[in-house]
């Protein structure tokens, strides 16, 4: 039984996959050859260093054993005429592989994101190779496609499908005063949207794959706002049989780590699963998971949020202040449920991403629209998808006399505008939120009773 048994969900089917290759070893990743046919011929039947030597598979496609990878070769001179000579008008960031630059290939005229190998960096060359097996063999609409490679000498290149609207820490951090902020339904969108990229690693491929750098600077968006997970590079094999966890060197971008990889190099899509809980909080507030430039107490975004979570009478203060109220407060309770969940310190506590996103989906076909008269008590928006809902604004649920629990209960400050309300419609309205609200509730109270018992019947046929 999922955490969030009061959406519905349909599984896909699993992935039918193959044994091929060890991909994730202890020992050094083979130099790259300047052009790759098909995975590396003698890591296909490699068992892994374990006491009971199982045997380790690596993500497999439908096209079984042996298949070839689909992305192109190019050569460095290719690429050179592609970005202009990786000249600065053509950068577009720093990337945690090395700079990336925006290209048009001379041979079709694709316009491309290319991202050059630091050479510098202790582990760019097997972050290089992770990266161009993992997404030649991981395709999902989530996932960035990967268009082909370059390894021309000590040249080591990827090139990607161009995501024209950037990154989404532009979006929530770096956009200019003149631009508009991203909206409570894009917001919701995008997160359901990362969740689903993160969902198939886990849960369709074979066995899971650890994303291990989930952050709002990987999450690329293209036309409409359309979510894709980037930058592969560290990016792991998880544990299979009988095993709990992979143990690996710590990695990854400070304040996005589980606490317990970053203690012990312990490993599992839980950990994931933590640093999803931190993006989400990242949508919900605006706020970056570390900023320096804040007050002391404040600089953790989750160490900040956490006790805002326990006084209903302050989940306000976790919009972002640019949303200017334009969200739906029951839905903003809803999403700060789940970040909540996310981000448990006992990783048997969170939710496997599979419940997030089904979470998410919910709250995502919600849609509440922005425009309504600020005066008018709207209620929940349509999902019909046109946006024909009315929005629930923050002053309307909150400042009103009317405050919503997890519990679902209606909470009554202030009697005097209680009397306004007159229309029978309109408390007909209010009804079906609070019934609504109450099996939110409910199956909130089941997780919480649930991660008391510490019980891990969930995870039985499971990955970990």
């Amino acid at each position: 039984m999922g955490c969030f048994s009061c959406f519905d969900s349909g599984e896909d089917e699993k992935l039918n996959t193959e044994k091929i290759a060890a991909l994730d070893r202890k020992q050094h990743l083979p130099t790259i050859p300047s052009t790759i046919s098909r995975l590396p011929s003698g890591a296909e039947r490699l068992r892994t260093r374990s006491n009971a030597g199982s045997k380790r598979e690596v993500i497999g496609s439908k096209d079984g054993p042996g298949a070839h990878i689909a992305a192109q070769t190019f050569t460095f001179k290719e690429l050179a005429a592609a970005t202009k000579n990786f000249q600065s008008e053509s950068f577009l960031g720093e990337g945690g592989f090395g700079p990336v630059y925006k290209g048009r290939l001379e041979s079709t005229g694709q316009v491309v994101a290319v991202k050059q190998l630091d050479r510098n960096g202790l582990q760019g060359n097997r972050e290089f190779l992770v990266e161009v097996l993992m997404l030649s063999l991981l395709h999902h609409p989530n996932l960035v496609n990967l268009i082909g490679y370059c390894a021309d000498g000590d040249q080591r290149l990827l090139v990607y499908e161009f995501m024209p609207l950037g990154s989404l820490e532009y979006h929530l951090f770096d956009l200019p005063p003149d631009k508009e902020p991203l909206d409570w339904n894009t917001r919701m969108k995008i997160a359901a949207g990362a969740a689903k990229g993160l969902e198939y690693l886990h849960d369709k491929a074979n066995p899971p794959v650890i994303y291990r750098d989930f952050k709002s600077s990987n999450i690329l968006l293209d036309e409409g706002y359309f979510p894709k997970l980037s930058d592969f590079g560290l990016a792991k094999l998880g544990p299979v049989g009988d095993k709990s966890h992979v143990s690996t060197r710590v990695m990854g971008t400070y304040g996005y780590c589980a606490p317990e990889y970053a203690m012990t190099g312990q490993l599992t899509v839980k950990s994931d699963v933590y640093s999803f809980g931190v993006v989400f909080l990242e949508l919900i507030t605006g706020r970056r998971a570390i900023d320096s430039s804040r007050p002391h107490g404040e600089q953790n975004l989750v160490t900040w949020a956490r006790p805002l979570f326990n006084d209903r009478k302050k989940f306000s203060k976790l919009a972002d202040p640019r949303l200017q109220g334009r969200y739906p407060m029951r839905g903003l309770y809803q999403a700060l449920a789940v970040a909540s969940m996310c981000i448990q310190e006992q990783a048997a506590a969170r939710p496997l991403i599979g419940d997030v996103v089904t979470a998410l989906s919910y709250l995502a076909n919600r849609l509440y629209d922005s425009t309504a008269p600020s005066g008018h008590r709207g209620g929940l928006g349509s999902n019909d998808g046109r946006g024909s809902g009315r929005i629930l604004r923050n002053e309307e649920l909150g400042g009103s006399g009317r405050r919503w629990d997890f519990e679902g209960s209606e909470k009554e400050d202030s009697p005097r505008e209680t009397g306004k309300i007159l229309n029978s419609n309109r408390d007909a309205e209010r009804e079906r939120v609070v019934a609504e609200a109450k099996m939110w509730g409910e199956n909130w109270r089941e997780k919480r009773r649930q991660s008391a018992q510490g019980s891990l019947d969930r995870l039985n046929g499971q990955f970990l």
